[in-house]
């Protein structure tokens, strides 16, 4: 009986449930990878190990590092430009199929600015810091304990290595200037360095009023669909692609200094981390529907609206879950694993 325990309660551990949320959460409710293609053998060990592995080794590093919530942004940073850069390349490829006019549409010197902007920042939020906060309130005793050890975290980090350089020199034909790769490599270590060096805990605006969990979950929301308006949207206007990339600093650094003012707030709980991080999926669960219905997609979309029912019940259980009182052992911030001190109580 003790070996059958021991093996579920390794099913249970956050860093199993990570590994498998972050593909979840960035190919398969965002519609990137429908059911049909998700799911497919081949496919799924790739996403699971490149998503997987990389959101596992950006929560050690924070953790490793004693930092918060910036550095968990600013490494998903790094990572959007490793995968959409380093492996895919689709930040240079002009013929990258999910670019539409971006393939034109501030594209110079051999880049798609625009969408390497959007990119960025998509992976940052919805690949890398949304699963890792989700398995955080999933497990809330597991916030001040390592998820990797030593052995593991080298293994992981490996497995990043090897699915980077696969889909480098095997997922397409085209072949950039080293100048560009070398470009992306040298982003990929300043954003790893600026990362480092973020001090452990960040000076309040003491100003700063954290609203409601509900006010918090549709600001949330409007954040995400303004986010998508200006990625997708704005290219088929007049408006100058410069325009645009600025506009996508501008949302790089909202996302970041939010998470600096208001993951340190005074009143920052679990059950506004629960409403930041659903209203920010209420834009995916509207969309898969609407998606699945759309006559002109080239892949098969069937199932996304299962995807999306599926998402809404567990942000709904998760709500409900967090709204309980937590014993003062567990009364932690999610995942930010500064000095006691200067931690929150839920």
């Amino acid at each position: 009986m003790a070996p059958l325990e021991d093996r579920m309660r390794r099913l249970r551990h956050p860093a199993l449930l990570l590994y498998f949320l972050s593909p979840i959460v960035a190919e398969l409710l965002s519609g990137s990878a429908p059911p049909a293609e998700f799911f497919n053998p081949f496919t799924f060990i790739l996403l699971t190990a490149f998503y997987g592995s990389a959101a596992l080794v950006v929560r050690e590093l924070t953790f490793r590092w004693r930092k918060g919530w910036p550095t968990v942004l600013i490494l998903g940073l790094a990572y959007g430009i490793v995968e959409e850069g380093l492996a895919v390349k689709s930040f240079f490829d002009p013929a990258w199929i999910d670019l539409g006019p971006l393939g034109v549409y501030g594209r110079w010197a051999g880049v798609n600015w625009v969408w390497s902007a959007g990119l960025t920042l998509y992976h940052a939020v919805f690949s890398i810091a949304i699963p890792i906060l989700l398995t955080c309130l999933i497990f809330p005793d597991w916030v001040d304990r390592p998820w990797l050890s030593r052995r593991t975290f080298r293994l992981w980090s490996v497995v990043l290595a090897l699915v980077v350089l696969f889909c480098n020199l095997f997922l397409t034909a085209y072949r950039p200037p080293w100048t560009h790769l070398a470009l992306a490599g040298a982003a990929v270590l300043g954003l790893g360095l600026m990362a480092r060096k973020l001090p452990q805990t960040l000076p309040l605006d003491s100003v700063v009023r954290l609203r409601r969990p509900r006010a918090l979950f549709w600001r949330s929301f409007a954040a995400t669909i303004g986010l998508f308006v200006t990625l997708w949207a704005l290219p088929n206007t007049p408006i100058p692609p410069g325009v645009t990339l600025i506009l996508m600093f501008a949302w790089a650094g909202i996302f970041v200094c939010a998470a600096c003012r208001l993951t340190k707030h005074a009143a920052w709980s679990r059950s506004h981390a629960v409403a930041a991080v659903s209203g920010a999926l209420l834009f995916f669960v509207l969309l898969a529907p609407v998606a699945q219905l759309d006559p002109q997609a080239a892949d098969n979309r069937s199932g996304m609206t299962w995807v999306a029912l599926g998402m809404g019940l567990f942000l709904i259980w998760l709500e409900r879950r967090n709204r309980r009182p937590i014993p003062d052992a567990e009364a932690d911030p999610p995942m930010d694993p500064a000095p006691v001190d200067s931690r929150i109580a839920a």
